[in-house]
Order: structure tokens, then C-alpha cells, then sequence
């Protein structure tokens, strides 16, 4: 019996011609940069192994693991909250957690610079404390939470809405309370919108330029870091420490990506 052979969709063929044009021209703009760095190998190995960029890429990556860790502790429980309750005000809520979304990067910066300065409404209690967030590693995990904020809630807000309140109820009848629930039937069931909510969390957090710089020039992060040495030293050099960081961070998705895979698979099939 012959088989027929199904011909190709051609929706599916025009939709991935046009979504391709992104995807090409990602890595047209890769291997541009690519072919000029791997053309000098020696000066690439040199930029990769200065001591400055590598403290650049350590202090951008840790800052950014930082602000991704704060908002799991305070982050979840928003979502949670926006994601079970129904409130008076609760779209002026929602719309407060979106704003660092639309807001131009400097105006981010001003805002917390304003509030972290030594002179700040927070920054002056906390720097009589002894905490200081000008030009100091606080000042950038606290621009990168700022900045990332809205990209975790909505991520994990979206996958505690996805699992069934009923379950809950079943919990709540069985004699568990509300945080007893969450910690044993939502929260697990929600680990993979977790897991990919803190990677775009870190994701944007990493690639934060404008806000940091305004109350955090040093120590350097790897944006910052690239923006110096374009000023002091010309495209060539600043664009090697560019090349590096992409490659550092190619590897890392890599990483988190198939990670992926393996979290929470189980919350499909609930």
C-alpha cells in the first residue's frame, strides 16, 4: 500500500520565512562580529585573559544572581498574591510592576539613584548603617533588581495561574493552611515558570547598561567595561571584550536552557 506524503504547510513555511528575518539577522550581526574577532586570535586570547575583564564579567554575572535571589524571596509572593486575588487597585498594582518595562533606562536610573544616593530616602538611613550604594556593588544588584523585576513576577504570576485552584481547595479541605499549600502543591508545580522567569530575570539583569551607570560606575560590569574602553581605547578593543562576554554568555543559556528541560516536567501533566 503506498503511503501518501504529506506536502508542507505552507503557512508554516511563510511563518517561519518571516520569523527567520530575526533569527538571521541575529546571526548575521554574530558572525560579523565573530569574523573580525576570530581574525586575531592573539589579541582575543590577550582581551580574554585581562584580569579586568574578567572581574567585569564575574561582578556583572554575580550581581545579576544577586537581584534574580532577592526576587525569588520577594518576587514569588507578589506573584502569588496577583495571581489568586482580586483586589481594589489591583491594575494600578500590576500596571507599578510593569512600569521598569517601558521606562527609558536613564529615567530607571534616575529613580533609583534618587532613592539609593547617600542623600537618598533610603540610601541616607542605610548608609548611617554602613551600607553604601554609590559606585558600590549594592548600588548595581539593586539597579539590575530594579530593571529585571517585572520579567520574573510576570513569569512566575503566569505559572501559578496555571495550576488549578481546585487542587488547592482539595489541600485547604485536608486540613493545610494557605502557606502550607503553596509550599507543597503550587510551588512545585510552578518550579518551571520559576526556573524560566529568574533566566530572563538574569538575562535582563546582565545586559543592564543605563541604570547601573548612573549610581554605579565602579566596579566596573561588563557593559560598562565595554563603554569605557570604546571611549579610551576604539571599537577594536571594546569589541573583543564584547565578543568575550557574548561568548560567556552563549554558554551559560546553553546551560540554563537544557536545564530547562529537566525542571518541572511533571507540571504538564497536571
Amino acid at each position: 500500500m503506498r503511503t501518501k506524503h504529506r506536502l508542507p504547510d505552507p503557512c508554516l513555511i511563510s511563518f517561519s520565512l518571516i520569523g527567520g528575518l530575526i533569527v538571521g539577522l541575529t546571526v548575521l550581526a554574530l558572525l560579523n562580529l565573530a569574523v573580525k574577532e576570530l581574525s586575531d586570535i592573539p589579541f582575543l586570547i590577550s582581551t580574554a585573559s585581562d584580569s579586568d575583564v574578567i572581574n567585569a564579567i564575574v561582578v556583572t554575572m554575580g550581581a545579576g544572581l544577586n537581584a534574580v535571589l532577592i526576587l525569588l524571596i520577594i518576587g514569588t509572593p507578589l506573584a502569588y498574591v496577583l495571581a489568586r486575588t482580586d483586589f481594589r487597585g489591583k491594575g494600578v498594582v500590576e500596571s507599578l510592576v510593569d512600569i521598569p518595562i517601558m521606562l527609558p533606562h536613564t529615567i530607571a536610573g534616575i529613580l533609583v539613584y534618587l532613592l539609593f544616593m547617600r542623600r537618598g530616602l533610603l540610601g541616607a538611613p542605610l548608609y548611617a548603617a554602613g551600607f553604601t550604594f554609590e559606585d558600590a556593588y549594592p548600588g548595581i544588584v539593586i539597579a539590575m533588581l530594579f530593571v529585571s523585576a517585572p520579567y520574573y513576577i510576570n513569569s512566575v504570576r503566569e505559572g501559578f495561574e496555571k495550576v488549578p485552584v481546585h487542587l488547592e481547595n482539595v489541600a485547604r479541605t485536608l486540613g493545610a493552611t494557605r502557606f502550607q499549600t503553596f509550599m507543597r502543591v503550587v510551588l512545585p508545580l510552578s518550579v518551571r515558570h520559576i526556573f524560566n522567569g529568574s533566566i530572563l530575570a538574569w538575562g535582563r539583569a546582565i545586559g543592564e547598561f543605563a541604570a547601573i551607570i548612573m549610581i554605579a560606575y565602579y566596579p566596573f560590569v561588563i557593559s560598562t567595561l565595554i563603554y569605557y574602553t570604546f571611549t579610551t581605547s576604539g571599537i577594536k578593543a571594546s569589541s573583543a571584550v564584547a565578543f568575550v562576554m557574548i561568548l560567556a554568555c552563549f554558554a551559560a543559556f546553553i546551560i540554563l536552557r537544557l536545564l530547562t528541560r529537566y525542571t518541572g516536567r511533571y507540571d504538564d501533566r497536571v
